[in-house]
């Protein structure tokens, strides 16, 4: 692998074009076409491949490839959301999202074999849900990477880390558990691995929360997905490489997506552009009339006849003059027309450049709001445990208070015992409990009446 200064590359090839695929693990046994061709098989079954995270076993083998624990070459992976451990990361989030419903579904039934002890296990049991679902981000082909070191490579952790919060911000119901780059593998591209759970809330039946990938990705909502996600990869892409690529199968000469629903007048002003770009031909067109009619002129001038009393004048018909003034007016009305195009065209380009620069504003601060939405949950979480952790010990304090007054009357009645009523037995107990350092020295003191003057004795 040759090493070479990415950013002059980038700049020689201003052109260059990189191909952009996010992919989400299905599996294809479920589909009508496979589940038709199954009836028709003696086995009832297909050797369509299966992507989809099912169960905790087929979890545990993506844990496993994600993490390099075949080859163990963890240098070459980067973990930027979540732990090391994909199935801890899961199994918490299950908790985080489904417990609370879990315990509410459980308290409405009537027979216990209907309760759902585990949600995680449940699902993980249920052959007609994912148990979770894997998302492949890659951008740029192995012809691309090829010859990149890794230190180019590397700079792709902060262009993959913004696709995470975008990812947040486009389908918040998809809940992630974890991510990671891996930065080598055949194909030679860095590429990412987003794992976690499609939430959806509000069921009748059931959870009132409950695991939907069905509903949350279709056809539809991935497609608009991947149109959203790519524009916003090429972006972050440019930003953190320092150039000006772009993607395949888009429109040339434009190097971003405007997001027309959000911009006013923008939809009117790009129909203008389009008008005018009619209008450049136009006046391209009458260029080619001005050229032709000032070869017209050109052979007027040089034809001219000096004037008979002045030789430094020149006599022209009226002809002539009505064809001098006609290129004239050509001139001016093809010059007035190039200039109508050519200011509109850098006030597209202007308003496309701010335009940009906003929506970059608008990104960065999207993510921040993420960010402080994650450590806001976290502070309600751990405010949630001091609560419990106060609830408890008020709890323990209550019950001290209960033992608190069971021994002070408690050593009332021992000292009536010893002291005033000289009980051998109670003496006894009491040399013994001395003996055995069961009593405090305030609590002797208390007894034998050697308890300091305006000192109150405590005797818990």
């Amino acid at each position: 692998m040759t090493s070479q200064n990415p950013v002059c590359k980038g700049a020689r090839k201003l052109s260059e074009m990189l191909a952009y695929t996010i992919h989400l693990g299905n599996d294809k046994n479920k589909t009508k076409r496979a589940k038709e061709l199954a009836k028709k098989n003696p086995s009832n079954t297909t050797s369509f491949s299966n992507h989809s995270i099912q169960n905790s076993g087929q979890l545990s083998k993506v844990n496993n490839h994600n993490y390099r624990e075949y080859d163990h070459k963890t240098d070459m992976i980067c973990n930027i959301y979540g732990t090391n451990n994909l199935i801890n990361d899961v199994k918490n989030l299950y908790l985080q999202e489904f417990e609370k419903a879990r315990i509410e579904y459980n308290k409405k039934q009537t027979r216990d074999d209907r309760k759902i002890d585990n949600y995680f296990n449940h699902i993980s049991r249920n052959s007609n849900r994912d148990l979770a679902c894997e998302l492949i981000i890659e951008l740029g082909d192995m012809e691309f990477w090829n010859d990149k070191d890794i230190i180019y490579r590397r700079k792709m952790t902060n262009v993959y880390k913004e696709q995470v919060y975008d990812l947040m911000q486009f389908v918040p119901e998809f809940k992630i558990a974890n991510a990671v780059i891996h930065f080598e593998e055949q194909s030679l591209s860095p590429h990412m691995h987003i794992v976690g759970v499609p939430v959806k809330d509000g069921y009748k039946n059931g959870m009132r929360k409950q695991v939907a990938k069905s509903q949350i990705f279709t056809k539809t909502s991935l497609s608009k997905l991947q149109d959203k996600m790519r524009v916003n990869c090429i972006k972050s892409f440019n930003k953190y490489y320092e150039v000006d690529y772009k993607l395949k199968e888009k429109e040339l000469g434009r190097n971003f997506d405007i997001p027309v629903n959000k911009m006013t007048n923008y939809r009117q002003m790009k129909k203008d552009y389009e008008k005018n770009k009619q209008k450049l031909k136009q006046a391209n067109k009458k260029t080619d009339i001005v050229n032709t009619e000032s070869n017209k002129l050109e052979s007027i001038i040089t034809t001219l006849k000096p004037n008979l009393v002045n030789k430094k004048n020149y006599t022209i018909s009226n002809e002539q003059l009505e064809t001098i003034k006609s290129y004239i007016s050509k001139v001016r009305d093809t010059t007035k027309s190039i200039k109508g195009v050519n200011d509109l065209d850098i006030i597209m380009k202007e308003y496309e450049k701010d335009l940009k620069e906003h929506d970059n504003e608008v990104r960065t601060l999207n993510r921040t709001i993420i960010q402080k939405d994650f450590e806001i949950k976290e502070l309600k979480e751990d405010l949630g445990i001091a609560k419990d952790t106060i609830s408890s010990q008020e709890k323990e304090i209550k019950h001290l208070n209960v033992f608190k007054n069971l021994w002070n009357k408690f050593m009332k009645f021992f000292k009536n015992r010893v002291r005033y009523y000289a009980d051998e037995s109670y003496k006894k107990v009491y040399e013994a409990m001395k003996k055995d350092n069961i009593l405090r020295q305030d609590d002797i003191d208390y007894i034998d009446n050697k308890t300091v003057k305006n000192k109150k004795y405590e005797r818990w």
